[in-house]
């Protein structure tokens, strides 16, 4: 079966979809995105992916495309034309079509909507939690506002190509007070001697993850101290446990930053136990049963 996009109100076949040369999104990396897990056809954390989409919007002063009514609409539908049961779905939203200008369009355009979707093999991702993943450090050098989930992430890309080239699976950023940020597409957390959780604060340049807030919700349900400051690179090499979060990776178990081991390098306890239940309650807010 072809894959099928919607493209600007149009579902087409993922080969022939295309966007105009002058979309923004192509020409100034003037765009933001979204990117949804998907449980038994239905889409997981949406009011939280769309609450940070229309952030994201705003912080751009790009209009919402649609409704959100209508985007759920076609959302699902993607999903349906693609017979999706797990998997993800990506959106992205841009200025739209103009003649190229670093000023914004002077004559008010439509937002160019591009949203594509594929499946994922849930249990290949599961053998690959169960060992546990290689990270390498980097310097941060990516811009100052990563609050906002836009397109324009060429440092990311090139940290993470260059942990590939390492034989690593990602990178975690280091800002320039050695303080560790986020991951390459994913929030970064340690599990201190002590068991208390780490993060990164939202006053950092980073993420608003919405699996973050999922994860902190649980952490604290369960009666485990969490602190949401600074810590250094050498803090999360010497952890008990360290971890990522993502919407397509769940909760992903770090055992080891660049040439130090993490733990027992094994994927810790408190990792594992915590991406059952993020799976968990991912499943529910998709109306699937756990």
């Amino acid at each position: 079966m072809s894959r099928i996009a919607y493209v600007n109100g149009a579902y087409v076949r993922h080969a022939d979809a295309a966007v105009h040369i002058e979309d923004r999104g192509y020409q100034f990396a003037d765009a933001v995105y979204e990117v949804w897990s998907v449980f038994g056809g239905q889409l997981a954390d949406l009011a939280g992916h769309l609450n940070r989409l229309e952030r994201s919007l705003r912080e751009l002063h790009i209009a919402m495309p649609m409704p959100r009514s209508a985007l759920v609409v076609v959302l699902n539908e993607v999903i349906r034309r693609n017979r999706i049961g797990e998997g993800l779905v990506y959106l992205q939203v841009s200025r739209g079509v103009a003649p190229r200008d670093h000023f914004f369009p002077t004559e008010p355009v439509k937002p160019a909507v591009v949203i594509t979707a594929k499946p994922v093999d849930r249990q290949a991702a599961e053998a690959k939690v169960r060992k546990g993943i290689r990270v390498i450090s980097a310097p941060d050098n990516r811009w100052g506002r990563c609050d906002i989930k836009t397109v324009g992430l060429l440092p990311n890309v090139l940290a993470k190509q260059a942990a590939r080239e390492a034989g690593a699976s990602d990178v975690i950023f280091v800002d320039a007070e050695g303080f560790v940020t986020e991951g390459g597409s994913a929030n970064v957390y340690i599990v201190t001697a002590e068991g208390e959780v780490k993060t990164r604060s939202l006053r950092a340049n980073i993420l608003p993850g919405v699996t973050r807030i999922s994860l902190l919700d649980i952490l604290r349900a369960e009666g485990v101290d969490v602190s949401e400051g600074a810590f250094t690179l050498e803090e999360a090499k010497c952890a008990k446990e360290a971890f990522l979060s993502a919407a397509s990776t769940f909760v992903m178990p770090i055992v080891q930053i660049d040439e130090s081991r993490i733990g027992d390098g094994v994927p810790g306890e408190l990792s594992l136990r915590l991406r059952d239940a993020y799976m968990s309650r991912a499943r529910k807010t998709a109306g699937v049963e756990a």
